[in-house]
């Protein structure tokens, strides 16, 4: 279905973005592409944009650099992204460890948090061998534990919390599309269709 001309409608205050938080595995990068494509706007990977600049993967330079070293780029790289004017953005999950970051999100955009239990994450990243802070003996263990100090700094950010319990792309796209409506920051059409698309498909779709 083509979007309507509310659907398209720019998002006011602030900055004009939408950001997506969470821990990883949440669905920051899947959900926003598709909040992207509905929205008709432009849709970036903090985490890949960092790759970009460095010229190798995350896992690699981690392990190279060290945690700190990351954060420092990952900092710099979203006060770049931060300055444009529109457009739906995903960060890496430890990005609000810092209360630079933190700062830099409550006044750039409208921050959306997508919350997973650490149990359906582990489900969900049983196989990943990308993230370097969950290739440990215990994953589960890490997650509970990134999760117990990570989730307060979520919600101090966060204009919206979305639990995304086992719930299907669809059905979180327009959750997240009703929030923006009820906001008055969307036009009713954009939420409305995802909605309907939602009842549609129900499988679960997050990896």
């Amino acid at each position: 279905m083509a979007p309507s001309a509310d659907a398209t409608a720019p998002i006011t205050g602030r900055a004009g973005q939408v950001i997506l938080v969470g821990l990883p595995g949440s669905g920051k990068s899947t959900v926003g592409r598709h909040l992207a494509r509905r929205l008709q706007q432009p849709f970036l990977d903090s985490d890949q944009v960092i790759e970009q600049h460095l010229g190798c993967s995350i896992r690699d330079y981690f392990d190279r650099e060290g945690e700190a070293a990351f954060r420092d780029v990952e900092q710099a790289v979203l006060a770049e992204l931060c300055r444009r004017p529109r457009g739906v953005l995903a960060t890496g999950g430890g990005i609000v460890l810092r209360e630079a970051n933190r700062n830099v999100l409550r006044a750039t955009g409208w921050v959306v948090y997508l919350r997973s239990a650490p149990e359906e994450l582990a489900r969900r990243l049983r196989h990943d061998v990308q993230r370097p802070l969950l290739q440990v003996q215990d994953p589960l263990a890490k997650l509970r534990e990134l999760h117990a100090v990570r989730d307060p700094l979520y919600r101090e950010v966060a204009d919206f919390v979305v639990e995304n319990a086992r719930r299907s792309v669809p059905m979180l796209v327009g959750t997240v599309l009703m929030q923006l409506e009820l906001a008055g920051l969307i036009g009713t059409d954009a939420a409305t269709q995802d909605s309907a698309a939602a009842t549609v498909d129900e499988k679960p779709s997050l990896r």
